[in-house]
Protein backbone atom coordinates (compact mmCIF):
# COMPACT_ATOMS: atom_id res chain seq x y z
CA UNK A 1 0.00 0.00 0.00
CA UNK A 2 1.42 3.66 -0.88
CA UNK A 3 1.32 5.75 1.51
CA UNK A 4 0.01 8.83 2.23
CA UNK A 5 3.09 12.00 2.57
CA UNK A 6 2.12 15.02 4.65
CA UNK A 7 3.51 18.47 3.62
CA UNK A 8 3.78 20.90 6.87
CA UNK A 9 4.67 24.00 7.19
CA UNK A 10 6.58 25.05 10.41
CA UNK A 11 6.83 28.44 11.40
CA UNK A 12 8.20 30.10 14.37
CA UNK A 13 5.79 32.59 16.10
CA UNK A 14 6.88 36.31 16.57
CA UNK A 15 9.88 35.54 14.29
CA UNK A 16 9.88 38.45 11.65
CA UNK A 17 11.19 37.56 9.27
CA UNK A 18 9.52 34.57 9.29
CA UNK A 19 11.64 31.29 10.73
CA UNK A 20 10.02 28.45 8.97
CA UNK A 21 10.45 24.80 7.53
CA UNK A 22 8.72 22.83 4.85
CA UNK A 23 8.62 19.67 5.02
CA UNK A 24 7.42 16.02 3.88
CA UNK A 25 6.30 13.33 6.23
CA UNK A 26 4.26 10.47 5.96
CA UNK A 27 0.83 11.05 7.45
CA UNK A 28 0.99 8.34 9.99
CA UNK A 29 3.78 9.35 11.65
CA UNK A 30 3.83 9.03 15.36
CA UNK A 31 3.50 12.86 17.33
CA UNK A 32 6.41 11.39 19.12
CA UNK A 33 8.70 10.49 16.22
CA UNK A 34 7.32 14.02 14.73
CA UNK A 35 8.52 15.83 17.64
CA UNK A 36 12.32 14.45 17.13
CA UNK A 37 11.64 15.41 13.25
CA UNK A 38 10.62 19.01 14.67
CA UNK A 39 13.96 19.60 16.90
CA UNK A 40 15.71 18.30 14.03
CA UNK A 41 14.34 20.66 11.48
CA UNK A 42 14.47 23.66 13.24
CA UNK A 43 17.59 23.29 14.75
CA UNK A 44 16.74 22.70 18.65
CA UNK A 45 18.87 20.67 20.76
CA UNK A 46 15.86 18.32 22.48
CA UNK A 47 16.82 20.18 25.78
CA UNK A 48 13.52 20.80 27.24
CA UNK A 49 9.87 20.10 27.70
CA UNK A 50 7.36 20.12 25.03
CA UNK A 51 3.86 19.81 23.47
CA UNK A 52 1.57 20.54 20.37
CA UNK A 53 -1.83 21.82 21.22
CA UNK A 54 -4.96 21.56 18.72
CA UNK A 55 -7.77 23.47 19.93
CA UNK A 56 -8.37 22.67 23.54
CA UNK A 57 -6.22 19.04 23.17
CA UNK A 58 -3.04 18.78 24.20
CA UNK A 59 -0.51 16.04 23.31
CA UNK A 60 2.84 14.98 24.82
CA UNK A 61 5.17 12.53 26.91
CA UNK A 62 3.55 11.00 28.97
CA UNK A 63 4.14 12.48 32.65
CA UNK A 64 2.25 12.38 35.53
CA UNK A 65 3.80 15.58 37.39
CA UNK A 66 1.96 18.07 34.55
CA UNK A 67 -0.46 19.21 36.32
CA UNK A 68 -2.99 19.12 33.20
CA UNK A 69 -4.37 16.64 31.03
CA UNK A 70 -2.85 16.01 27.73
CA UNK A 71 -2.81 12.33 25.47
CA UNK A 72 0.39 10.62 24.84
CA UNK A 73 1.85 11.16 22.05
CA UNK A 74 3.26 8.20 21.45
CA UNK A 75 -0.26 6.73 20.82
CA UNK A 76 -1.26 9.83 18.40
CA UNK A 77 -1.04 9.76 14.58
CA UNK A 78 -0.22 12.91 12.82
CA UNK A 79 -3.11 12.14 10.21
CA UNK A 80 -5.01 11.40 13.62
CA UNK A 81 -4.30 15.06 14.31
CA UNK A 82 -4.50 17.23 11.31
CA UNK A 83 -6.90 16.02 8.39
CA UNK A 84 -6.76 18.31 5.84
CA UNK A 85 -5.30 20.98 4.25
CA UNK A 86 -4.86 24.22 6.41
CA UNK A 87 -5.67 21.93 9.24
CA UNK A 88 -2.98 23.28 11.85
CA UNK A 89 -1.79 22.88 15.62
CA UNK A 90 0.67 24.30 17.65
CA UNK A 91 4.08 22.72 18.53
CA UNK A 92 5.57 24.23 21.68
CA UNK A 93 8.90 23.81 22.73
CA UNK A 94 10.95 24.47 26.18
CA UNK A 95 8.05 25.86 28.10
CA UNK A 96 10.49 28.36 29.76
CA UNK A 97 11.26 30.24 26.51
CA UNK A 98 7.83 29.44 25.00
CA UNK A 99 9.07 28.83 21.61
CA UNK A 100 5.60 28.19 19.63
CA UNK A 101 5.45 26.80 15.98
CA UNK A 102 2.51 26.67 13.80
CA UNK A 103 2.41 23.20 11.84
CA UNK A 104 -0.04 23.72 8.95
CA UNK A 105 -1.03 20.85 6.82
CA UNK A 106 -0.61 22.52 3.19
CA UNK A 107 -0.86 19.21 1.29
CA UNK A 108 -1.72 15.79 1.40
CA UNK A 109 -0.78 13.58 -1.65
CA UNK A 110 0.26 9.26 -2.46
CA UNK A 111 3.34 8.89 -2.61
CA UNK A 112 5.42 5.48 -3.60
CA UNK A 113 6.18 2.72 -0.88
CA UNK A 114 9.73 3.97 -0.97
CA UNK A 115 9.12 7.48 0.28
CA UNK A 116 12.03 8.81 2.28
CA UNK A 117 10.19 8.92 6.14
CA UNK A 118 11.30 12.54 6.39
CA UNK A 119 12.56 15.18 3.87
CA UNK A 120 12.84 18.84 4.19
CA UNK A 121 11.85 21.05 1.29
CA UNK A 122 12.27 24.99 2.48
CA UNK A 123 13.27 27.11 4.87
CA UNK A 124 14.24 30.23 6.20
CA UNK A 125 16.95 31.65 9.09
CA UNK A 126 18.56 29.89 11.93
CA UNK A 127 17.46 28.01 14.80
CA UNK A 128 17.48 30.60 17.80
CA UNK A 129 20.16 29.30 20.50
CA UNK A 130 18.60 27.40 23.17
CA UNK A 131 17.88 29.35 26.57
CA UNK A 132 18.06 32.85 24.62
CA UNK A 133 14.86 33.77 26.78
CA UNK A 134 12.19 33.54 23.92
CA UNK A 135 11.28 35.17 20.83
CA UNK A 136 12.26 38.75 22.13
CA UNK A 137 15.58 37.50 23.96
CA UNK A 138 16.65 36.21 20.37
CA UNK A 139 16.47 39.51 18.86
CA UNK A 140 18.18 41.17 21.83
CA UNK A 141 20.79 38.66 21.22
CA UNK A 142 21.20 39.42 18.13
CA UNK A 143 21.44 43.16 18.61
CA UNK A 144 24.46 42.61 21.28
CA UNK A 145 26.59 40.67 19.02
CA UNK A 146 25.88 42.88 15.66
CA UNK A 147 27.42 46.00 17.58
CA UNK A 148 30.47 45.43 18.99
CA UNK A 149 29.73 49.09 21.29
CA UNK A 150 26.55 47.29 22.51
CA UNK A 151 27.07 46.87 26.53
CA UNK A 152 26.46 42.89 26.11
CA UNK A 153 28.12 42.32 23.18
CA UNK A 154 31.14 40.13 24.52
CA UNK A 155 29.26 38.49 26.93
CA UNK A 156 26.79 37.19 24.39
CA UNK A 157 29.76 36.35 21.63
CA UNK A 158 31.48 34.27 25.05
CA UNK A 159 27.90 32.52 25.51
CA UNK A 160 27.08 31.09 22.29
CA UNK A 161 30.70 30.76 21.39
CA UNK A 162 31.23 33.34 18.35
CA UNK A 163 28.34 35.05 16.03
CA UNK A 164 25.45 33.77 14.60
CA UNK A 165 24.38 34.57 10.78
CA UNK A 166 20.41 34.51 11.47
CA UNK A 167 19.49 33.90 7.78
CA UNK A 168 21.51 30.73 7.62
CA UNK A 169 19.40 27.35 7.00
CA UNK A 170 20.45 24.52 4.56
CA UNK A 171 18.20 22.41 4.01
CA UNK A 172 20.27 19.95 1.98
CA UNK A 173 22.22 19.65 5.09
CA UNK A 174 19.33 18.47 6.92
CA UNK A 175 18.65 16.29 4.27
CA UNK A 176 21.67 14.65 4.44
CA UNK A 177 21.08 13.11 8.04
CA UNK A 178 17.60 11.85 7.68
CA UNK A 179 19.21 10.11 4.64
CA UNK A 180 22.15 8.86 6.60
CA UNK A 181 19.21 7.15 8.65
CA UNK A 182 18.05 4.21 6.72
CA UNK A 183 16.04 2.59 9.89
CA UNK A 184 12.99 3.43 10.30
CA UNK A 185 11.92 3.72 13.96
CA UNK A 186 9.69 1.36 15.30
CA UNK A 187 7.23 4.38 16.46
CA UNK A 188 7.36 6.35 12.82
Amino acid sequence: MEPTIYRLKVTLRGSRPPIWRRIEVRSDISLARLHDVLQLVMGWTNSHLHQFRRGTTYYGPANPELDMEQQNERRIRLNGVLRKPKDKMVYEYDFGDGWEHDVVLERSTVGPTDAPQVRVTGGRGACPPEDVGGIGGYYGFLEAIKDPAHPEHDEMLEWYGGGIDPEAFDFEEVNKYFRARTRRPKDA
